[in-house]
This record gives C-alpha cells, structure tokens and sequence, in this order.
C-alpha cells in the first residue's frame, strides 16, 4: 500500500557509516529532529552488482543533496558487519569505499515488512509443523522515499532488481516539492528548477497551457 501523503513509519533500525559505528536510525525523527528532507533509498543486497553503481551515485550527488537540506540514507536486509565489510572493500574490487552517509541494516527486516518491499511471492504456512516457507529471496527491491521536514512522504517508487535508478531525478523531485512548498504553486510535466510552474486552478492551467504546449 502506498504511503504517499502519510507519515513515514516510525521505527528504529540499526545503521552503519563509513568509521565501522553502529547506531540506530529513525527516518521519521531524523526528518523531524534536524527539519530536513530525507531520501531514503533501499537495495537489495551488498556485494552485488546494480547495487554498487546506485550507491556510488548517490554519493556523488551528496553535496547536491545537502544543498537542498536533504539528507541520504542507504537501506538493505544486510547486517551492520556486513555493510562495513562492503564499505571497506574499494571500489575497483566492487565495493563501496568513499560512501560516506549511512545505511541501514534492517537485517530483521522490521521495516521492509513494514513498507511492503521485500521480494516475497508466496508465502505457506505448514499446519503440521508450524513452519512458515516464502517464495522468493526475501531481499527489498530497489524503493525510493522522499520525506519532508515534517516525516510525510512526498514520493514514492519501487524498481524491480536489475533496473537502476537516476539519482538527478530524484533532486529534480525535491526541487519541484520544494517550489510548492515556498510558492504555492503547482509543477507541470517535466519541470525543472527555473522553469515556469502554474497556478492550481482553472485559469492556471489555461495560462500554462496556452503558453507552453504547441
């Protein structure tokens, strides 16, 4: 189910940065607490192969990120020990040294469960042995979060797991929900930060399109 419009779940998950630290993360408190935007985006699985490039990237755009007072939050079902293993293995061997924000560890998959992520296709339970078995790996698709200041999420979206994400729309999102947030106005189709947006009403759209769309 979707929780665009709602507050992000509040709940505590172990996390680890780059210095080896384990600590505990609550998304909705760091939105709150610091009165910031959170991106926060989840992966599959350490040591493999999408899942590097997407962490890289993100990286790369902290410092556009920060700009935009957001913070970056990484998420998996991987351990904390596991997480600093991958952070500490360079990047020409597949790793992810030089990632500098966090990532959660929601190895009890509390979380995961809690949005509805995990890859999970069937799931049985065995009234004789009172084992429950699922199909699939049990590992999150690639879910993206954008929380406001407030802990309300403003966007949402899952990618199946060979498909990676761009990172530039993702600060082409928070620009957008940033203009509404200070003008009041609404964003069209494919805008970006300097271009016109428009009016919410009946006029406003006329306006716009009238001037913009041949």
């Amino acid at each position: 189910m979707s929780i665009v419009g709602k507050k992000f779940p509040s709940l505590n998950v172990n996390a680890m940065n780059d210095l080896g630290d384990t600590f505990k993360i609550n998304v909705l408190e760091e939105a709150q607490r610091n009165n910031k935007k959170v991106v926060l985006f989840w992966y599959p699985k350490d040591f493999t192969f999408v899942c590097p490039t997407e962490l890289h990237a993100f990286q790369a755009a902290l410092g556009e990120f920060e700009k935009r007072n957001t913070i970056v939050i990484g998420a998996s079902c991987d351990t904390p020990e596991v997480h600093f293993a991958w952070l500490s293995t360079a990047k020409d061997n597949g790793g992810i040294e030089g990632v500098t924000y966090p990532i959660l560890a929601d190895s009890n998959r509390n979380l995961a469960s809690t949005l509805g992520i995990l890859d999970i296709t069937n799931e049985e339970y065995n009234d004789e042995t009172g084992v429950v078995t699922v199909e699939g790996d049990n590992v999150t698709y690639r879910a993206t979060y954008l929380i406001d200041e407030e802990g309300t999420v403003f966007h949402e979206g899952v990618n199946h797991m060979p498909v990676g994400r761009n990172v530039n729309e993702f600060l082409r999102l928070i620009d957008a929900y940033s203009h509404v947030q200070k003008n009041g106005e609404v964003c069209p189709a494919n805008w970006e930060e300097g271009k016109d947006a428009m009016q919410a009403n009946a006029k406003g759209t006329k306006e716009y399109l009238a001037s913009h769309i041949n």
